[in-house]
């Protein structure tokens, strides 16, 4: 194919967008528009002609626009690729064509924008100072630790004392709700089981189940929130009728060798707490370099304003909205409400969404200047860990991660991480004592 002759001129609009104006000869113009309706004339079906011998005038008052259209596409297409790869520009969005149809006898001019990959020229990211918080665990982490895993194994016993419910009890009810005088049956339920302060049920609710007797009915007036998910209900006051039908009251079990048992481990309490100590100290000192390196990224934003493509922050903030949407059904929302839900915090999903591009283009311009890359190892050995902790084989993991495109995403994520580290390991750390 004969390459079509054209001006073009290039702009930067943004840091992260470049605008092509290209200028077609109509010599070149006409000689893709004959083209158009050559390749139409051998397929058109017009009443009195055999295809292939239909006259070009009468082709042209039938596909006009047609013909226009493909030789539109067609220089649009092979200008602009060839003007992109002639420059080294890196296109990361599609292009946005702007242009104003074909005039015969004219030169054809039309217009280009397209987002690219910001060219960053890193600094500052050599002896970074940022303090970080000495990880400390205190007996009382300990123990309150301690108490989490009594918790966990504690039993539900009849209430034996005559009193009122209190939070953390669990009573069986039965209640009915109405609104505006009417009964309605979607708030009505018998024999239902409720922890009192799970915080389950409508605000209100459980704090005024509080001190309520078995065996004993109460009014309770509801004024349900203004954002509540039942647009029937958002703002409106519903009147509960609770009856307290049982009520069990959480039972912890004694510290002594009968808890140890509930772990083939431990051979004595103190084995507990030695773990326990342990665990907490893991965590505080993940904690502690997650908030070194977060005041990190926030020091190589300052130093390295950087304009974030739209196109990437969109990709991000959809991502952002399925991970919220699979935490949700995960949790018990119904699949349609969770994606409404998730669809609504597309706003509050934005800066964050912006903030991870930006860090990402800064240490992607780190790691090219750094020289820093993944090799096949850095893979295996991630691939392993992650084999490791869903209890997999390595090539099941493996295979699951080519199936749907993963590797080159997981390449991505390590040579982050692996610049993350690079900037934490020339960086100035000032200790501070916990109080």
């Amino acid at each position: 194919m004969d390459e079509i002759s054209h001006c073009v001129s290039i702009e930067d609009v943004s840091q992260v967008k470049k605008r092509f104006s290209f200028d077609v000869p109509w010599v070149d113009v006409k000689g893709e528009l004959d083209a158009a309706y050559r390749e139409i004339g051998t397929k058109a079906k017009v009443k009195g002609f055999r295809p292939g011998r239909i006259p070009r005038s009468v082709l042209e008052a039938y596909y006009k626009a047609e013909a226009e259209g493909e030789a539109i596409s067609s220089i649009v297409s092979r200008v602009y690729w060839g003007a992109v790869e002639k420059n080294d520009i890196i296109p990361i969005s599609e292009p946005v064509v702007d242009q104003k149809g074909i005039e015969k006898d004219k030169n054809f001019a039309f217009t280009v924008t397209v987002e690219v990959k910001p060219s960053i020229e890193p600094k500052d990211y050599i002896g970074i100072e940022v303090e970080k918080e000495e990880p400390v665990v205190r007996d009382e982490d300990v123990n309150e630790r301690l108490e989490g895993l009594r918790r966990m194994y504690s039993t539900l016993e009849e209430l034996k004392e005559d009193r009122g419910v209190r939070d953390g009890d669990f009573a069986t009810i039965d209640f009915e709700g109405t609104l505006d005088g009417v009964l309605r049956d979607d708030l009505k339920a018998q024999d239902y089981v409720l922890e009192v302060g799970s915080k389950r049920f409508v605000p209100g609710f459980e704090e005024q189940l509080v001190g309520v007797r078995r065996g004993e009915t109460k009014e309770l007036r509801i004024a349900f929130p203004e954002d509540y998910h039942r647009r029937d209900y958002a703002g409106k006051e519903v009147i509960f009728k609770v009856t307290v039908k049982e009520v069990k009251e959480k039972v912890l079990p004694a510290l002594d060798e009968n808890f140890v048992k509930n772990f083939e481990k431990y051979e004595s309490l103190e084995d507990v707490k030695a773990d326990i100590r342990k665990s907490l100290e893991a965590e505080k000192e993940a904690a502690s370099k997650s908030a070194v390196e977060k005041a990190i990224i926030g020091k190589l934003l300052e130093s390295n304003p950087v304009e974030a493509p739209e196109s990437i922050v969109e990709k991000q903030v959809r991502s952002m909205i399925i991970d919220a949407q699979r935490r949700m059904t995960a949790n018990g929302i119904d699949r349609e409400r969770a994606a409404e839900l998730a669809a609504g915090m597309r706003s509050s999903f934005k800066d964050e969404a912006e903030r991870m591009v930006k860090t990402s283009l800064i240490l992607d311009s780190i790691a090219r200047k750094e020289s820093i890359e993944v090799d096949d190892r850095d893979i295996d050995e991630r691939l392993k860990r992650v084999s490791e902790h869903y209890g997999e084989d390595v090539e099941s993991v493996r295979r699951l991660y080519e199936k749907n495109d993963l590797l080159e995403r997981l390449r991505g994520d390590i040579r982050e991480e692996k610049t993350l580290d690079f900037v934490l390991g020339k960086a100035k750390i000032n200790v501070k004592k916990a109080e």
